[in-house]
């Protein structure tokens, strides 16, 4: 079981009240003294980002919704509610939240925060326009862990690497390509990315998690262990049945993505482990059909309307329509598809003139035998 789906690094501020700063050519920071007294909301919005320095999330919580209760609008209380949505693993609730933040917008300089590169740099850039790289991970790893959620997993893999590229060694965005690769049956993928980030050695702690008794414990540690989980998982072999589900579910996916080759691979890799399922069957034939071959889709398809699984619903498809139907019915539809489509072929060769030119298929000319052998 995946213990853990989110963990990040979430970032919280507080604003600095009526003062500016001047940036002289070497560096060095004028500071201008305050002119006012710290309002309710800013006090507490202080006092919330310093319990989260210290790991009091609780603590945070209260008070970040004691300076919400003052001002509803404050965007600096609407971006630490949502870091306390992520901690409590409510990733649309936190999307709301920096949504409401972002929309508010605000051009008042960042005075405190758990992330010390934030210091100094406008709400806005930081946290709207998202102009620091930190930040703008943070945000596409909360992106992708709401698609897990979602049970889109490949699509929550892809947003990952994408993060991942930013930062390669960032020990966050690995455990996340880790849960991630495991949510969707890559036990291999998922091992691999846990040891990466258990190898970064990482200090930072992890706030966001499902399991709260790795709240503030280093994220390298939280990696090493579930590495350590998978890999007895993989001990006990994976079943080819479960693998043909895996490449089946990805296939559909790189077709919805346009990935074609990479699909065809899947696909007939998951009928080399699985030839009996009508999910392979079907895809198998589905395969024969883009590749022009219909006299083998209709082959594949026939046999997947006749196996014993038939009856199973589609869950993920290339085609909306058919999610939710009984594969019997959808292999049938294809069936009747490429019935039409060989009638329609025959016609127009009855039509042609000059004489017929034969297609050799060898000695056997079972459809197991064609050139679209997996490899």
């Amino acid at each position: 079981m995946i213990k853990s789906v989110l963990k990040l690094i979430a970032v919280v501020v507080s604003v600095a009240i009526g003062s500016s700063s001047c940036w002289a050519k070497d560096g060095t920071v004028i500071n201008i003294p305050l002119r006012s007294k710290l309002t309710p909301v800013q006090r507490l919005n202080r006092e919330g980002v310093e319990a989260v320095k210290k790991l009091q999330y609780d603590k945070a919580e209260q008070l970040f919704y004691k300076a919400y209760l003052y001002d509803p609008a404050d965007p600096f209380t609407l971006n630490n509610l949502g870091y306390v949505a992520e901690i409590q693993g409510q990733l649309d609730r936190a999307q709301k939240f920096y949504q409401l933040a972002a929309e508010q917008g605000s051009d008042a300089n960042i005075d405190l925060s758990n992330a010390k590169e934030l210091r100094g740099k406008t709400m806005k850039s930081a946290l709207v326009d998202l102009n620091d790289k930190t930040m703008r991970m943070n945000r596409m790893n909360l992106n992708a862990m709401r698609l897990l959620a979602q049970d889109r997993g490949f699509e929550a893999i892809a947003m990952l690497k994408q993060t991942l590229a930013l930062d390669p060694q960032n020990p966050f965005t690995l455990n996340n390509l880790g849960v991630a690769s495991e949510a969707v049956g890559d036990l291999q993928g998922a091992y691999r990315y846990y040891y990466e980030a258990a190898n970064t050695h990482s200090k930072e702690p992890a706030a966001v998690t499902l399991d709260r008794s790795w709240r503030g414990k280093s994220v390298s540690a939280m990696a090493e262990a579930s590495a350590r989980r998978v890999h007895k998982l993989m001990d006990k072999s994976e079943p080819a049945s479960s693998q043909a589900l895996r490449l089946t579910l990805h296939g559909v996916y790189a077709v919805n993505q346009n990935d074609w080759n990479s699909a065809r691979q899947d696909f007939l890799h998951a009928y080399s482990l699985d030839p009996n399922s009508a999910f392979t069957l079907n895809n198998r034939g589905y395969v024969a059909e883009h590749d022009g071959d219909l006299e083998t889709a209709q082959f594949y398809y026939e046999k997947a309307r006749r196996a014993s699984d038939a009856g199973a619903r589609v869950g993920m498809a290339t085609r909306v329509d058919a999610q939710g139907q009984p594969l019997v019915v959808v292999a049938e539809g294809s069936n009747e598809k490429v019935d039409n489509a060989l009638e329609e072929y025959s016609r127009q060769r009855r039509n042609e003139k000059g004489p017929i030119e034969l297609t050799p298929r060898g000695n056997n000319s079972t459809p197991d035998q064609d050139n679209n052998k997996p490899q």
